[in-house]
């Protein structure tokens, strides 16, 4: 009777290159934006100290991790990944560890290398309290945050804009029946209006014309006034939202945690 050859299980170190030598799987590289998504891992930090020893393999757990830099081929070589005695010989992607303060806050920057002493900065990545995220880059920030003042200032006008209109249009109602009652009470002196018409009339004679108005620079375009303006361009439309602010609006507790 033939007996089935019995398939070994699979081995559940496979992928990981500290078990019998095997090669991982390669993941796909990060992607450049990726500051809407936060990475912590309660288990590693209730296992091993947070330091500068062991902040790059914690930071190696992370989908931020490129996993074809040259850090990576010194951890093959059992070499530590930010000993820059290495890095500076080697060209290419590389990760360094730029400011410390444990256990709290690291912050590693992604660098490209393209000689010893020539590095071009790529991304940045910070570790707040064992939590893992990418700094957003200063165009994105500045932008958030004077398109949400402009929008605020916008908002501002157009509400006191509507109030002072409501303002005017009550105050205009109360002057008008005020007057009414301050007519209907009081009799008007012609020859006291005729006299001061006179009066007015004889000063103006006396007092030399008003000089003409200074012309104006060359290339200067003078404002055109709301009567100048076609309908189109006399309705104001609405103020747009603000764009997502990177740092207030995608903080530790709005992040998606992997």
């Amino acid at each position: 009777m033939a007996t089935t050859p019995m398939v070994p299980p699979p081995n559940p170190a496979a992928g990981n290159p500290n078990f019998d030598g095997n090669t991982p799987a390669a993941p796909p590289p990060p992607g450049t934006d990726m500051t809407g998504i936060c990475f912590r891992d309660q288990l590693w930090l209730n296992t091993y100290p947070l330091d500068r020893n062991l902040v790059f393999d914690y930071f190696a757990l992370s989908p931020f991790y490129d996993w074809t830099c040259n850090n990576e081929q010194l951890r093959m070589r059992s070499i530590h990944p930010l000993d820059i005695s290495h890095l500076s010989k080697m060209t290419g992607t590389e990760y360094m560890l730029s400011e410390g303060m444990e256990p709290l806050h690291f912050v590693i920057r992604k660098q490209k290398r393209d000689g010893p002493e020539k590095v071009t900065p790529m991304l940045t990545y910070y570790i707040l309290e064992g939590s893992i995220y990418q700094a957003p880059q200063l165009c994105n920030v500045f932008a958030a945050r004077v398109g949400r003042a402009l929008y605020h200032i916008s908002k501002a006008f157009t509400t006191a804009a509507s109030k002072l209109e409501k303002i005017g249009y009550v105050d205009a109602e109360n002057e008008s029946a005020a007057l009414e009652l301050k007519v209907g009470k009081e009799t008007i002196d012609f020859k006291e209006v005729k006299r001061i018409d006179h009066i007015l009339a004889s000063l103006q004679r006396k007092l030399p014309p008003a000089p003409p108005p200074p012309p104006f620079p060359e290339g200067y375009i003078p404002p055109t006034t709301e009567a100048e303006k076609g309908p189109e361009t006399q309705q104001a439309a609405e103020p747009l939202l603000p764009p997502i602010d990177p740092i207030i609006d995608q903080g530790p507790s709005k992040r998606m945690k992997i």
